[in-house]
């Protein structure tokens, strides 16, 4: 046997063909699938929605109308109407009274007591994006700050609601005879809308960042929470360096994403977007997790572009809105070449699709050196590539382990747990297209040919043992005679077998092996001087040979 199993391992060694390549052989290769589908779920784990909140007390003072100013207007009001320049009925004069106040408060509107307070909070939401698995997240500069003058429309716009409504059915109700319309109250409410936030005070005022981040067990949906992050740095809004580094801390085997060169895209490239949307984000008709999950555009390369001061940005068609900023910009390699910052709007406000604009990733890195970080994947971002890219090549044997050991290092992960059910569906399905292991390839082959060897030597020996066996049955003319009985006779001559003596008849002392006759035979005469008695010998026709008696005597 071992010089059997010898022989199957030369065998195997020399006719066993080269097993197929292992998907791991090139792990990071896109799977057939597109660059949109494969870039979204690479990446999305990795894209979070940001909030910074600034909250204050905001303190506006009571107004009263300066007597003599209002007198001033009301006789130039007249004079008006003597001249034609206006009509004579009395809505006409308000709605002229109430232009004329609108356009300079200050001059017909006074401060005075008591002053009114309300609790206020405003802020915004945008993206950002981890880029080392402890905790530091790029952003946008104008996604954590804003300049004093955006500050106080903000608070104005949310705080003072209430009160501009009030002071304006006061001063309304004041024109004694006159039916206010829609008209009337839209002039008298953009006075103190004017005259309140001119005169508005924040107090006490404080600003947070946060990240909002999935809790274990599930995806970003209603168990998210916002958790909250450190200002490292911050630069100069657009259309300067509109960079911000944050970090949370307390954060391990984060997901990230890979940063790329400048040199990677150029112009004429399909760019990917991911970020929130506000339109998504803030709208209440989609479900929370659903609006919690970043959007993916894309749109080519439109030109490279340099502000005033010297920044350089790209200009790119690929659709962007509100809250998409801070968010990252992709090659179709699927590394970061940029952050998405800003694009025109319209005079409605509506943004227009044609003009994005990107902060190059050579400035990003330039900041992140500024403070010492260094971009790097975890091994949770490692393994869930490689997850993803069995489970788009219906790998699904191979992928589930690797999603487990995702969700083990960061159970935080927002996504995982999904795959992992989806895979584990797709199994049970019988959908699994796993490849064998090389090492199984090889054992399955080694086994087949060395049951072909054992079936061969197997057929040899039962042959043999088939010739041996029809040999002792045949008769006894069958058997050659031994090389030194066959006599070769002079050419011409023929063969001649020798007699064959009768058979031998037993006498007083049975066979005697040399007197072959019948009847009572003399007794042998033993001890007789040279003529040692050695036996007869027999002839063992099965196997060809002689052998003596068992005791030297005849028996």
């Amino acid at each position: 046997m071992t010089k059997i199993a010898a022989v199957a391992a030369a065998v195997v060694a020399v006719a066993l063909p080269a097993a197929p390549a292992a998907a791991d052989d090139a792990p990071d290769e896109r799977p057939d699938v597109s660059v949109g589908t494969w870039l979204a779920a690479r990446t999305q784990p990795a894209v979070q929605l940001t909030s910074f909140t600034y909250t204050g007390t905001v303190a506006v003072p009571t107004s009263t109308i300066n007597e003599t100013a209002f007198n001033g207007l009301t006789q130039q009001a007249v004079e008006a109407v003597q001249a034609g320049k206006i009509s004579s009925d009395e809505r006409s004069i308000a709605k002229w009274l109430f232009q004329r106040i609108a356009a300079d408060v200050d001059t017909y509107l006074t401060e005075t007591t008591p002053e009114r307070t309300v609790e206020a909070e405003v802020g915004g939401l945008c993206t950002g994006w981890w880029v080392t698995p402890d905790g530091y997240m790029v952003t946008g500069a104008h996604c954590v700050q804003v300049g004093e003058t955006e500050l106080s429309r903000l608070f104005a716009q949310q705080a003072l609601a209430k009160f501009n409504e009030q002071d304006a059915k006061e001063i309304v109700a004041g024109l004694q005879g006159i039916e206010a319309d829609e008209e009337i109250l839209k002039l008298a409410q953009q006075i103190y809308v004017t005259f309140n936030t001119g005169h508005m005070k924040i107090r006490n005022l404080q600003q947070s960042l946060s990240v909002l981040q999935s809790l274990p067990g599930g995806g970003v949906d209603k168990t998210a929470k916002a958790t909250p992050a450190e200002l490292v740095s911050v630069g100069e809004s657009y259309p300067g360096k509109d960079f911000a580094l944050l970090k949370v801390n307390g954060q391990q085997n984060l997901p990230t994403v890979p940063l790329g060169e400048d040199a990677d895209v150029r112009t004429g490239d399909t760019l990917y977007i991911s970020g929130f949307p506000g339109l998504v984000t803030n709208t209440p008709f989609f479900s929370l997790e659903s609006r919690l999950e970043p959007a993916l555009t894309e749109g080519p390369y439109n030109a490279k572009r340099t502000t005033q001061t010297g920044v350089p940005y790209i200009q790119t068609q690929a659709p962007s809105y509100q809250g998409n900023s801070g968010g990252p910009v992709f090659s179709k390699d699927g590394k970061v070449i940029g952050m998405l910052i800003a694009g025109t709007v319209s005079e409605g406000g509506e943004a227009s699709e044609s003009e994005s604009f990107v902060l190059p990733v050579s400035i990003i890195k330039e900041k992140l050196g500024e403070k010492n970080v260094k971009p790097a994947q975890g091994v949770t971002t490692t393994r869930y590539n490689e997850a993803l890219n069995d489970y788009f090549r219906n790998y699904f044997e191979d992928a589930l382990p690797k999603f487990r050991e995702v969700q083990a290092l960061f159970p935080n992960h927002p996504y995982v747990a999904k795959y992992i059910s989806d895979t584990q569906a797709a199994i049970s399905a019988g959908k699994d297209e796993s490849p064998r292991p090389v090492l199984m390839w090889v054992l399955i082959a080694a086994g087949a040919l060395l049951v072909i060897v054992l079936a061969v030597v197997l057929v040899k020996v039962l042959g043999r043992r088939r010739r041996r066996a029809a040999a002792a049955h045949a008769p006894y003319g069958a058997v050659p005679s031994p090389p030194w009985q066959q006599h070769q006779l002079p050419a011409g001559h023929a063969q001649v077998s020798p007699p064959v003596p009768p058979a031998p008849t037993p006498g007083p002392y049975g066979y005697n092996g040399s007197n072959y006759g019948h009847g009572p035979q003399p007794a042998p005469q033993h001890g007789q001087a040279g003529q040692p008695y050695l036996g007869d010998r027999t002839r063992d026709v099965r196997y060809g040979q002689f052998s003596p008696p068992r005791d030297g005597r005849p028996s």
